[in-house]
């Protein structure tokens, strides 16, 4: 794990947030490799969910919902974690993190009592700070849907079963227990809420537990390292009848990357008695109207992106080097293209592959890069998980050629540089970065 960290510092992936006082707890920044990085896994999960199905809408709620949203959804009255404190240096532990110690696993100092801590980040709205415009951080992105679970029926008049997407921002006021990006208190999911009929709702459950499961071997996540957990019936959200997680193998052990979840039909009817709006569904055909169940697939944004660098990373021997690799599948990797020109001080040179790279930037993304000698370049780009070197040498002015380099195989071809564009799309649309599928 250490040298993730590392490697996501020392390659603008992810930092320390406010660093520079310091830092801020468990918040993190993403920089210039990182966001996109992140965005190419959003991109991936939305083209999955919203473009490439038939049966799911994508939205967009806003984090701020009225007060009696948290009411109805129960997260006032049931979200919270038991912890202790310990009365020598302070510190704050969940009681499920302590497995049944009896002193401070910081300092061997004396634990409190546990006492139950709502999860929800709490603020107000207006000039004035009073319990009357008190309002919350959303805890999930879930609520929003369902909410607007009735006007998406007037405006788009979708037939069960259908489901809802959204990718945001959401806050849990926890104690958590590091391990880098797992678990954070600001951090963005990518949720479904998908609603069927209540007898199809078992069935549903299974197909998007084989569903998501597939995405992530799809984006090159080994096989060995996902698993399927089904939920103890003590272990289950006050609004579940069922769930399972997806679980990666990470380098402190098996974690959820993502819950399935069926919710029943507990969230439309809570927001129906609260609300006094009639959100049940209306069938055409039989003229019967109902609640419809949910099922929910909810996975963390930054989870993922963290599997996703832990499962890639790869330290390879390539003669008496060692050779440090993010194989990360063409879907993901931040950078497509990289442009490096042999000798930078050759303007020439420079010009030539200058043009290049600004020429490949209109159809990927592609970088420039003239600040090291070709070994270290290669292996900065390795690192960075970058798919295609495109080396242009003294050889390239007498014969306009330039040297393409495969990330996985480290395989160099040399192809005419006008056909450079049409040998590059080939390879990012139809084909794997390497010889065989990445993972």
């Amino acid at each position: 794990m250490d040298k993730i960290v590392s490697l996501c510092k020392r390659r603008g992936f992810i930092f320390q947030n406010s660093e520079i006082y310091g830092g801020l707890s468990n918040t993190w920044d993403y920089g210039p490799y990182g966001v996109e990085l992140k965005n190419n896994l959003k991109r991936s999960w939305w083209k999955a969910n919203v473009h490439e199905r038939s049966d799911i809408l994508g939205m967009d709620s806003a984090i701020l919902m009225h007060p009696m949203t948290w009411e109805a959804s129960g997260h006032i009255e049931n979200f919270f974690d038991l912890k202790s404190d310990c009365k020598n240096c302070k510190r704050r532990f969940k009681t499920a993190d302590l497995k049944d110690r009896l002193r401070c696993p910081e300092c061997s100092g004396e634990l409190t009592e546990s006492r139950p801590f709502n999860l929800m980040f709490k603020t107000h709205q207006g000039p004035v700070e009073d319990s009357s415009n008190a309002i919350y951080l959303r805890p999930e992105t879930a609520q929003g849907m369902f909410a607007n679970f009735q006007n998406i029926l007037d405006s788009r008049h979708p037939k069960l079963p259908f489901g809802l997407a959204q990718i945001g921002k959401s806050f849990r006021n926890e104690i958590t227990p590091g391990n880098f990006t797992f678990r954070t208190r600001e951090f963005e999911q990518m949720e479904i809420e998908y609603f069927v009929r209540p007898e199809e709702a078992d069935r549903a459950l299974e197909g998007w537990i084989d569903y998501r499961f597939n995405w992530y071997l799809k984006l090159g996540i080994k096989k060995e390292n996902l698993r399927k957990r089904q939920h103890g019936k003590e272990e289950l959200a006050h609004y579940a009848l069922a769930c399972t997680d997806v679980e990666y193998n990470f380098p402190f052990g098996w974690s959820e990357l993502e819950g399935i979840a069926n919710r029943s039909d507990f969230d439309l009817k809570q927001h129906a008695r609260f609300s006094g709006k009639d959100l049940r569904y209306f069938n055409d055909q039989s003229k019967e109207k109902f609640f419809p169940y949910i099922i929910e697939p909810s996975g963390g944004v930054d989870r993922a992106m963290l599997a996703f660098l832990v499962d890639a990373y790869c330290e390879e021997k390539v003669k008496d080097d060692k050779r440090l690799v993010l194989k990360l599948d063409k879907e993901l990797a931040p950078v497509k293209v990289a442009v490096l020109p042999l000798l930078r001080n050759r303007p020439e040179i420079t010009e030539f592959a200058g043009r290049i790279c600004r020429d490949l930037k209109k159809r990927t993304v592609a970088v420039y890069d003239d600040t090291g000698s070709i070994g270290k370049l290669y292996r900065r780009q390795d690192e960075i998980g970058t798919l295609y070197c495109v080396t242009v040498d003294v050889q390239t002015l007498e014969d306009k050629k330039v040297t393409v380099r495969n990330r996985d195989t480290m395989l160099q071809e040399r192809i005419e540089a006008e056909n450079l564009k049409d040998y590059l799309e080939e390879k990012l649309t139809n084909g794997p970065a390497g010889e065989t599928e990445v993972g």
